[in-house]
């Protein structure tokens, strides 16, 4: 090739702006001079990538913000199109962000421009009639996990497993002491990491049954302490107000700061389920996942979701190792029963599961994106053993 390798990329979260950041990285170690247009964050333009639109233009979370915008972000996609079109890239790779990337992909698919899509949407829980569509866009999808690429096999869509960045991110060993002297906890005494969710509504379907059962686990470990995740100020507001509603006599340690340290800091967790339960199988600590929705919710799901758990560790091990307590299970007894039984060392095989499990999807992430990405395409792949 005489010319620079020439990517468009579009990311449009904060998330999607780390991936990106790791698979420039890769693949710039191969070809240096590489070209990245499209859309990104900081950390995809401080690597060189010429963001086209502010990566804010695609931050849009739920159906009515969604509504508001939709003009705009119509606009936003028509531009691309017509931008990459007339600047052909040897590739586009679309990072997550699946309902404004796979619509943008399949417009560049059907103009002969070879598309990627980074990061599995969850097809294989619910809406699995999605696939087709997906098939119809993209020329490849990168998977983070190795049940994802077996679910696109089933249907002939091409698909490759190149390990989750999480698993490549946190240490196969993490100690509790350095992260219990970050978050000023005392050493010598046990840690149960109490982790509501992220979102308003899960605290507040989730915050009364978790602080009941730590009333409970009270009475029975009197010295047992309490450390609570709060992802920013109005989720710590929620929680405040249900902790005086509900329990207002515990002592819980409300911590502004990522779950990974919290995580690391404790004994067990208790928490709701999402990606933060992968990454308490990553760091090796016994944990218990409730979850539960509205009833019409509830009902939705119940006609839509195909998988039998809920819980990442669990799809991924296809069997119960971790106890998931959902909709009408989500109850403080559940939850004090099974954290007793962690206490007294029933978590002691769930962990050493847990370490077989990292090592399958850490695969070095970053280089097995950036080279399924360079294989697609025809290019010589360097610094392959």
């Amino acid at each position: 090739m005489t010319r620079p390798l020439r990517i468009g990329i579009v990311a449009g979260e904060l998330s999607g702006d780390t991936l990106g950041e790791g698979f420039i990285k890769a693949l710039k170690e191969q070809y240096p001079d590489a070209e990245f247009v499209g859309i990104g964050g900081p950390k995809m333009k401080a690597l060189g990538c010429e963001s086209l639109f502010d990566m804010e233009e695609l931050a849009v979370m739920g159906l009515v913000e969604v509504l508001g915008r939709l003009k705009r972000l119509l606009h936003v996609k028509a531009e691309l199109v017509r931008y990459f079109k007339q600047n052909p890239p040897d590739v586009f790779v679309g990072i997550d962000a699946p309902d404004f990337n796979l619509r943008l992909e399949k417009d560049l698919k059907k103009a002969g421009i070879k598309t990627v899509h980074y990061v599995s949407p969850s097809v294989w829980a619910w809406r699995q009639k999605r696939i087709y569509g997906i098939a119809e866009a993209t020329n490849l999808v990168l998977a983070f996990l190795p049940f994802e690429k077996a679910f696109y096999d089933k249907f002939n869509v091409p698909c490759e497993f190149v390990g989750h960045t999480l698993a490549d991110a946190i240490p196969l060993h993490s100690e509790k002491a350095p992260a219990r002297e970050l978050l000023n906890l005392e050493q010598n005494k046990k840690w149960l990491a109490v982790l509501p969710g992220s979102r308003g509504n899960e605290l507040k379907m989730l915050s009364k049954p978790f602080i009941e059962t730590c009333q409970q686990l009270n009475k029975k470990y009197p010295d047992l302490g309490f450390v609570v995740a709060l992802v920013n100020q109005k989720r710590r507001e929620q929680f405040e107000q249900a902790w005086q509603e509900y329990a207002p006599e515990l002592d819980f340690k409300l911590v502004d700061d990522t779950a990974r340290n919290v995580i690391t800091a404790s004994d067990a967790v208790l928490l709701a389920s999402g990606t933060v339960a992968l990454e308490c199988m990553l760091l090796k600590r016994p944990m218990v996942v409730g979850y539960n929705v509205n009833a019409i919710t509830a009902f939705i799901a119940r006609r839509l979701v195909k998988t039998k758990y809920v819980s990442l560790p669990n799809i991924l091990a296809d069997e119960e190792l971790v106890k998931e307590f959902i909709l009408e299970e989500c109850i403080p007894e559940n939850f004090f029963n099974e954290i007793v039984r962690l206490f007294e060392g029933g978590g002691d095989s769930m962990i050493e599961r847990f370490e077989d499990m990292h090592h399958w999807i850490r695969k070095g992430a970053d280089k097995q994106a950036a080279d399924a990405v360079l294989n697609l395409i025809g290019m010589k792949i360097v610094g392959n053993q």
